[in-house]
């Protein structure tokens, strides 16, 4: 294709991707679906073009305004993810000089909302919790794209054989830092066609979510339930940990999601997961499993602030005000999913957000709502007990707290509780 040709694309990509009123991976499909031409080295440049401008959306439309031309032009300039010799030929002069010129500054230099690209709100509740010397070090990392982490089906296989069967393919992994089912990759691979993948012996699944599953730690033959199972990541590694063996039950409300499961839950080989679609947290069903359950793992709805790295279109979708809204609906899930446990069972509550009013806030009302019935399980024996390494870094004030700059992995907040 023909550079002005390819950056024509991009600017039509990132004017639909900007007017941020829907998710971008989906705006981006779509738009694939539209321009079946393309080929994998070209939607690469496109779809990374797009997230790169989303993460530095203030700091590129801050520069934008010193050229001409159309907005989402110099922004797919700006954060261009192709072959710069490409691009360049589709710059007239005065473009390539804005361009050097824009990538010369020094970002020290920078007011801050320029340097941290987040809004006003998030970078405010975000400082509050950390101290200004943490702040930088997310902000950064928020700032890059995640690695591509794999979860070993080990119901079907073992991490070293799917490490060589990688390695023969000419993938390089390498186990994540603390998940004993976790492969890391870099960059973003054709796993689909791999034998490894087809097979059903790896998930794509970042480390931080196998480490929810592995806080849970069910048993063989015991009965779960995944309560906000969604497209089944976690189910799936419930189940291999069970040994295909007992009951697992996917809840969630959308039939959508709960179909999304469905291949993988072919591939996987397990046949102990059962999809169930709820109305609500307060279906009839919930009512008639009340007190049977060995263990509920609950991945609330959330921001999704902690997944920045992979979705940053949500710093610019989310507000405050949606925040709130989720805060009660995440209080009035982990109030119902309680009433599922038996005496004994254990309750994991767990969000992929960074922020305190949606994790330690909601933890807490709960533990001061319940303390006749629940008490607060030690988060870090539970993962030395599941063979997860270096568990003590992962915990602050008796939860799970994942953090990028820190730990490599989306951000992640759990608590975990055992009903008396």
């Amino acid at each position: 294709m023909h550079p002005a040709a390819l950056l024509d694309l991009c600017t039509g990509l990132l004017t639909q991707v900007l007017k941020l009123d829907a998710p971008a991976d989906g705006v981006v499909s779509a738009f694939f679906r539209t321009h079946r031409n393309l080929g994998p080295r070209e939607r690469h440049t496109l779809a990374e073009t797009a997230y790169a401008v989303l993460r530095r959306r203030l700091l590129y439309q801050h520069q934008a305004q010193a050229s001409g031309g159309r907005l989402e032009r110099r922004l797919a300039i700006l954060g261009w993810q192709g072959v710069d010799d490409f691009l360049h030929k589709a710059l007239a002069p005065q473009e390539r000089d804005w361009l050097t010129h824009c990538r010369a500054v020094d970002p020290a230099t920078l007011p801050d909302k320029l340097r941290h690209n987040l809004p006003d709100w998030l970078a405010g509740a975000l400082r509050q919790q950390l101290v200004e010397a943490e702040f930088w070090p997310l902000a950064d990392a928020l700032l890059q794209p995640a690695p591509l982490d794999l979860r070993v089906n080990t119901f079907r296989a073992k991490r070293e054989a799917v490490q060589r069967a990688l390695a023969e393919a000419g993938i390089e992994a390498v186990p994540t830092p603390y998940s004993p089912w976790g492969l890391r990759v870099q960059g973003k691979p054709a796993l689909q066609k791999l034998e490894v993948f087809t097979r059903g012996e790896v998930e794509v699944q970042d480390e931080g979510s196998q480490l929810l599953a592995l806080l849970t730690d069910p048993k063989r033959g015991e009965m779960v339930v995944d309560f906000c199972a969604g497209a089944g990541g976690k189910t799936l590694a419930l189940g291999a940990a069970m040994r295909n063996t007992g009951r697992l039950y996917a809840y969630d409300t959308s039939g959508h999601r709960l179909d999304a499961m469905k291949p993988r839950l072919a591939r996987s080989g397990l046949s102990n997961v059962h999809p169930v679609q709820l109305a609500h947290e307060r279906d009839e069903r919930i009512k008639r499993m009340a007190g049977k359950i060995d263990r509920v793992l609950i991945d609330a709805p959330c921001s999704g602030l902690g997944t920045l790295r992979r979705n940053p279109d949500l710093k610019w979708r989310q507000s405050p005000k949606a925040v709130e809204e989720l805060q009660a609906k995440q209080a009035a899930i982990l109030d119902s999913a309680a009433r599922l446990l038996k005496p004994g069972g254990r309750l994991v509550y767990a969000t992929c957000s960074l922020l305190r009013a949606e994790n330690e806030d909601i933890a807490e009302a709960f533990e001061t709502q319940h303390s006749a019935h629940f008490e607060r399980l030690d988060v870090a024996q539970l993962l030395a007990d599941a063979r997860v390494d270096r568990a003590e870094g992962l915990v602050e004030q008796g939860c799970l707290r994942l953090w990028p700059q820190r730990h490599g992995t989306d951000g992640f907040f759990a608590a975990a509780w055992q009903r008396r």
